[in-house]
């Protein structure tokens, strides 16, 4: 996530290396490589040199502590303006309707139907809410089917009338259901085009109007760019809606559509997309969005993440086997579970301070704990209890009933030992030692 921003900042700050304080003649420099690093991801020169301007004015201002350069400084004053270009704090969403409803909007393509399924196991999830999903998208074939798939997945209800070809008639019908079923979440999935046209605007302005929604959302594909911002201003010029759901901003993404949307459209980013996975929306922060940017990590979502996965009472019980040197090859498999549910592993790398820039050329795939989870599944349970039996012969057993080969089961065995030291160093700054021991492990996985 956006790795080439990242560095290209980094290389501009980098010019200020060297110098006692900040002046309008040493800072020109670093402000010309950030303006340019800013329009290489997609950001409008005009929104560049506005962000540049403003950030020399800041950081002309600022006095240096005798405890902090002038690279820190800027930093300082960059970050902080990249988050109040991206709207400054998070914006929640409006559910005081009974039901509330919520339209999503969107060009085909963009991940709207995928993206309503995800709100909705959100909402499930982390609000307690009974959600129905509704299908209004009746000229895309098996879209229907396909919500109906989202819905089974995360257990949620989905409304929908294959024989209807209103739309705005199967909105309706579905408030009236889940106002009769004791819903108080309505998530209605509409259709979208290949590209704007006056025949989608006029019908999701219809569904709007039907519907009176308390939150209208604009899912936008991250990965267009400028494109992005320009849909998303169309759209709002129709529906005004009340915020954005950027998707796929685990690919390589050039962040322009992230840093611009809100001062273009002047909605707020509500919610990202992160991967493909269900689960794998987050509400955005647009200072924490400023830390990940300037390579500073993201603890606070990461925390965040592990508290929503990590049972306390097994964390208490792992921790007091590590304690007695107790930890097996069971408790390890079941870290990993946790591990996998959190998102993509290389992600949430980049959120620990420091570990983003040492793990950019590490590959580390979605499936990058099938391996290891294949070798612990082939041991037996008295194998898994107590490692120290595994001698040459059963590792070689090991090996073929998993698929792997002896000298990845002796990884393996290498690698288990430093289990419990990495969860210290996640608590204890040892982000160096871990990136190293990552990039030790031969770049086709975590171990």
């Amino acid at each position: 996530m956006f790795d080439n921003l990242q560095d290209k900042l980094d290389k501009a700050f980098h010019v200020l290396k060297g110098h006692g304080q900040i002046t309008e003649v040493n800072v020109a420099d670093t402000l010309k490589e950030i303006r340019r690093a800013l329009v290489d991801a997609d950001v409008s020169f005009k929104i560049a040199k506005e962000f540049t301007n403003t950030v020399k004015e800041k950081a002309l201002g600022e006095k240096v502590l005798t405890s902090l350069k002038p690279g820190q400084v800027l930093t300082k004053v960059v970050h902080d303006e990249m988050a109040r270009l991206m709207g400054g704090d998070a914006v929640d969403l409006n559910l005081e309707g009974k039901p509330s409803v919520i339209l999503m909007a969107g060009l085909q393509g963009s991940g709207k139907t995928t993206h309503s399924g995800k709100l909705a196991n959100h909402l499930k999830r982390k609000r307690t809410k009974k959600v129905l999903l509704v299908a209004c998208d009746v000229y895309r074939p098996a879209a229907i089917d396909q919500l109906h798939v989202v819905g089974e997945q995360i257990g949620v209800e989905v409304f929908s009338d294959k024989e209807n070809k209103n739309p705005v008639d199967i909105a309706e019908k579905a408030i009236a259901h889940a106002k009769q079923n004791g819903h108080n979440v309505v998530i209605v999935d509409t259709a979208g085009r290949l590209a704007i046209d006056q025949e989608m605007m006029t019908e999701i302005r219809n569904i709007h109007e039907a519907v009176k929604p308390q939150e209208t959302l604009f899912v936008v594909d991250s990965m267009t760019g400028q494109d992005a911002v320009n849909t998303a201003k169309a759209f709002n010029d129709v529906l005004d809606y009340e915020g954005v759901i950027l998707t796929k901003l685990d690919g390589d993404t050039r962040g322009g559509a992230a840093l611009t949307i809100r001062t273009v459209v002047n909605k707020p980013i509500k919610f990202i997309g992160t991967g493909e996975k269900m689960d794998a929306l987050d509400v955005f922060h647009p200072s924490r969005m400023a830390d990940r940017i300037l390579g500073m990590g993201d603890v606070v979502s990461l925390v965040e993440r592990a508290q929503e996965q990590f049972d306390e009472d097994e964390a208490r019980r792992v921790q007091k086997k590590i304690a007695k040197n107790q930890f097996d090859f069971d408790d390890f498999l079941g870290q990993i579970s946790q591990i996998k549910k959190m998102g993509n592993v290389k992600d949430l790398m980049g959120m620990i301070p420091g570990m983003g820039k040492m793990m950019k050329n590490v590959d580390i795939d979605d499936d990058a704990f099938k391996g290891v989870e294949a070798i612990i599944q082939s041991m037996t349970k008295e194998e898994r209890a107590n490692p120290k039996l595994i001698n040459g012969s059963r590792r070689q057993r090991i090996a073929s009933g998993s698929g792997t080969s002896i000298q990845e089961v002796n990884q393996l065995m290498k690698q288990f030992s430093e289990m419990s030291k990495m969860m210290k160093m996640m608590q204890g700054g040892g982000a160096k030692k871990m990136a190293n021991m990552m990039k030790g492990m031969g770049g086709r996985g975590p171990f």
